[in-house]
């Protein structure tokens, strides 16, 4: 990847790419999921509740972190591995194995391959795939009758031959496995090969050649099967993922005008009847309700209940809400307010760390003054008030309901309800000051 951040943390639609294989497991039902780390334990972070971490101490290629999972399999539930107990996992129940380099795999996948395994009786089932260019993949050699002999590596020259290189079926690393039969066959992998690791396909060439069923399945679609071992194989997968993001919310009612001009992250839930306009980009955890509009603006983390607008330029910031019929309008940023039914912010506009209350009306220019250089605080703005135009409200600060500031205040005080605030300079007019300074800079260059 040529980046500090470990591969399989690269972000993929909002999500770090190991948690894609994850979260389809878990929707696939398994009964345990184990992830498997470095010493420096990465991943540990962002692994959701009830999925263990294996730590792999060496790196020694797949068969290794394999080997490492099923040490952490075999122990009790949130203990390390080499604690020696039993879990009361099944030995012979079938074992898939993922990886998380290849995220976009489902759970319909996942359980595909499960069922096919099931139903064959073989001692593993692995998950191929055919590709026009089979380049830096492992190649699935098979038998006559249509068996898997083995798995050929290509990622050295010693590893194939050329007639095997030629060969386009591929493996996709993804295998489903008999319990007892990968754990008898973990411990006599080899590690003569170009690499000198412990490579896992191997498990299906010493299955076979004990005489064991090794079956392959196909899967037709390439792109859930697709590996990232580059940024441009992320950005090929992230096209992929994006698209079906977008299809999932149209096929539910949504409106996405130019899906190809729309980033909406996998987290992001939207409501039916809901138009999100182009270059819009929607992140994180945020959730809009239906009747909403969206307009080339930028969302993170924010809630938008039902009918709220956002934009156009709009940047709405983590904890915004916007409640049933609100607006944050051109080039207005909001960030960790929440702005009250049918409230209106309509254009060129900071609201930051404010209550905004029901049908009140922010004219241009609004500024919430939220930071002292110290500490941040609150503005609380009530019901239908009527903001002037280039009002700053220096928090901490409460405006009443009904109340009006006129344009140009610097509010530093609380307004009671129903009160006019002007918190501005008297004007004042000096005659014949540009004349003046005319005649000063003309003397000044004589």
């Amino acid at each position: 990847m040529r980046s500090q951040t470990p591969k399989v943390l690269h972000e993929l639609c909002g999500r770090p790419m190991v948690l894609w294989p994850v979260r389809a497991a878990l929707e696939a039902g398994a009964g345990k999921v184990v992830v498997v780390d470095s010493p420096e334990r990465a991943l540990e972070d962002v692994l959701p509740a009830g999925v263990e971490l294996a730590v792999q101490e060496r790196p020694n290629g797949t068969g290794g972190a394999v080997g490492a999972a099923i040490a952490q399999l075999d122990s009790p539930s949130g203990a390390g591995p080499g604690s020696g107990s039993a879990s009361g996992v099944d030995a012979d129940a079938p074992i898939v194995v993922l990886s998380g380099d290849v995220p976009l795999v489902d759970a319909g996948a996942i359980r595909r391959l499960i069922d096919a395994h099931l139903k064959s009786g073989a001692a593993a089932t692995m998950l191929s795939t055919v590709l026009g260019d089979p380049s830096g993949y492992g190649r699935v050699v098979r038998y006559a009758s249509g068996t898997v002999e083995r798995v050929v590596e290509t990622k050295e020259e010693g590893d194939s031959t050329p007639e095997e290189r030629l060969i386009t079926e591929v493996n996709t690393g993804i295998y489903a496995f008999q319990g007892r039969a990968l754990r008898e066959a973990l411990p006599r992998l080899s590690a003569d090969n170009a690499q000198g690791e412990l490579y896992l396909p191997e498990v299906l060439d010493l299955l076979a050649a004990s005489g064991a069923r090794v079956e392959a399945l196909i899967v037709e679609d390439e792109g859930l099967v697709l590996g990232v071992n580059d940024q441009l194989d992320l950005a090929r997968v992230r096209g992929l993922a994006q698209r079906a993001i977008h299809e999932r919310h149209m096929r539910a009612g949504v409106g996405i005008v130019d899906p190809g001009a729309t980033v909406i992250d996998v987290e992001v839930e939207i409501g039916r009847d809901t138009v999100i306009e182009p270059f819009t980009t929607i992140k994180g955890s945020t959730k809009i309700g239906e009747r909403c509009s969206v307009r080339h603006s930028y969302l993170i983390d924010c809630l938008l209940e039902d009918g709220a607008s956002v934009g156009p330029f709009g940047y709405l910031r983590p904890g915004t809400v916007l409640r049933s019929g609100a607006k944050a309008g051109t080039f207005v940023e909001v960030k960790n307010s929440d702005i009250g039914a049918g409230a209106k912010i309509p254009h060129l506009s900071y609201i930051g760390d404010a209550d905004v209350g029901e049908r009140s009306n922010l004219g241009a220019g609004t500024i919430t003054a939220n930071y002292d250089g110290f500490g941040k605080h609150r503005t609380t703005i009530g019901s239908r008030v009527r903001g002037g135009v280039d009002t700053s409200f220096v928090a901490p600060v409460a405006v009443g309901d009904g109340a009006v500031t006129a344009a140009g205040s610097v509010v530093t005080e609380d307004v009671p309800a129903g009160a006019l605030a002007v918190a501005r300079a008297r004007q004042e007019n000096i005659e014949g000051y540009a004349e003046r300074q005319e005649q000063r800079l003309q003397s000044e260059k004589r």
